[in-house]
């Protein structure tokens, strides 16, 4: 594995595929804070060139953090289909790159490329990619899932409503779900943050959703986004869950932070088929977002683009209904500005597809990091033209319980009247007949919550 490159005179040695990786991806602020960054644009081009020439082989018998200390490791390399992995093992990460690119790849060939895969062969694709290529490629990829409905078919932009409240009240809480649900959105899901984290209030949300959906016979799934212990309490004290939640991180480490492990998965896993409310098969609904492992000091030098394309893996083991990365929430500390998110929300849609899953974003940024609600705007923009399954919807785009700032139940409406995208096929149905959508269009009743008072 040749880890040198000569560039405009000047010699670049790289001490490992660790560090070819960190310095081939694009400037992130906690990459830099890390230590483990190219130092100049020039340092990062020679790394990129490098990575370009490195094998798929090379990358498997190289890995970043050992199958043998990290149990996400093990999961990534048991994924690996060995048929197609001897088919792709000669590729160069350049080749594979320009494999995604070409006019003729479509979804079932990439499909079928991506079983030969790990986690980090796709990251090396990310990082030799420029923003249109993670656009393009991720467009060509179609993701399917079913709860009790079933969305990511091509041209569909579902939205997750998320009525957060600061203290969890039942009557607020319905408050900013009427006002999605008005606007045509709430198809990914009903997905509450909860402020208390037991039980009990768990419960109380989750049978707070199931009346709405029953009295209005919506065709949805519902999930309150608690820890997963605190989930599974409430499933057996007999809350109506259609969906098991849980943030992820890219290594075990980062995991045992999150308080998760994969046997804790496991058991997760057979209670919501079990005893869950949703029909399935896919009743999982997983978060992730770069630079998480490194605020828990378990991303092990490796950069967080790599870690959250290990993240997917993962994910892809408990076979989700959706996944998507909360992709500003952490802050500048890892994502400095609007350009890192922009590039960030990109890279992470692109390799969650990859990895086959269903993948989403919440387009988001903290209040003190150099953003602003234009560039959230243009993110979205780029990732339904990207062909996201879905994104984010919270009341008036602020988020008064997280406080964060995120899209708006009206900016999703936008986008799919703008893009020519619709809403999940069933919801739409129920939309309908509800008088909110004709051929595909909102309706004057549109954006007025009393339809449901």
């Amino acid at each position: 594995m040749k880890l040198k490159t000569t560039l405009f005179g000047t010699t670049f040695q790289f001490r490992d595929l660790k560090e070819v990786m960190a310095k081939a991806n694009e400037e992130k602020s906690g990459d830099q804070l890390a230590g483990i960054a190219a130092e100049d644009a020039k340092e990062r081009m020679a790394a990129k060139l490098v990575l370009s020439d490195i094998t798929l082989a090379d990358i498997r018998n190289h890995p970043l953090l050992p199958p043998e200390i990290d149990e996400v490791s093990r999961v990534i390399d048991e994924a690996v289909s060995e048929k197609m992995f001897a088919e792709v093992r000669n590729w160069t990460v350049a080749e594979l790159r320009e494999f995604l690119l070409q006019q003729d790849t479509d979804s079932s060939r990439i499909r079928r490329v991506s079983r030969g895969l790990t986690s980090e062969m796709i990251a090396a694709a990310a990082k030799l990619m420029s923003n249109l290529d993670l656009v393009q490629a991720a467009s060509k990829m179609e993701v399917i899932t079913t709860c009790n409905t079933s969305m990511g078919q091509r041209g569909v932009l579902a939205g997750r409503a998320q009525p957060n409240h600061p203290t969890d009240s039942i009557q607020g809480m319905k408050a900013s779900l009427f006002e999605a649900l008005s606007y045509g959105i709430g198809d990914a899901v009903l997905g509450i943050n909860p402020v208390i984290d037991s039980a009990d209030s768990v419960k109380n949300l989750l049978n707070a959703t199931k009346e709405v959906m029953a009295k209005w016979n919506i065709p949805t799934q519902n999930c309150v986004l608690a820890h997963v212990k605190t989930q599974m309490r409430a499933i057996r004290n007999g809350a109506p869950a259609d969906m098991m939640f849980q943030s992820l991180a890219g290594s075990e480490a980062g995991n045992k932070a999150f308080g998760i492990s994969l046997g804790l998965l496991d058991e997760a896993h057979e209670l919501i088929h079990k005893e869950g409310t949703g029909t399935g098969p896919n009743l999982w609904y997983f978060e992730t977002g770069q630079g998480s492992e490194l605020s828990s000091e378990a991303h092990f030098g490796i950069d967080q683009l790599t870690l959250e394309s290990r993240c997917y893996a993962l994910a892809r083991k408990y076979q989700p209904f959706m996944v998507n990365t909360v992709v500003g929430f952490i802050g500048p500390e890892y994502l400095y500005d609007s350009r890192q998110v922009i590039r960030a929300g990109l890279e992470d849609h692109f390799m969650g597809k990859l990895h086959g899953l269903p993948m989403g974003v919440d387009v988001c940024y903290t209040n003190h990091m150099k953003a602003d609600q234009n560039d959230m705007d243009n993110l979205s923009v780029l990732l339904t033209a990207a062909g996201v399954n879905f994104i984010i919807g919270v009341a008036m785009a602020d988020d008064c319980m997280l406080n964060y700032q995120s899209t708006s139940y009206h900016d999703i409406a936008t986008l799919r009247e703008t893009m020519g995208r619709r809403p999940a096929p069933e919801f739409e149905q129920w939309l309908v007949k509800m008088g909110i959508m004709e051929n595909g269009k909102l309706t004057p009743l549109a954006g007025d919550p009393s339809l449901f008072m």
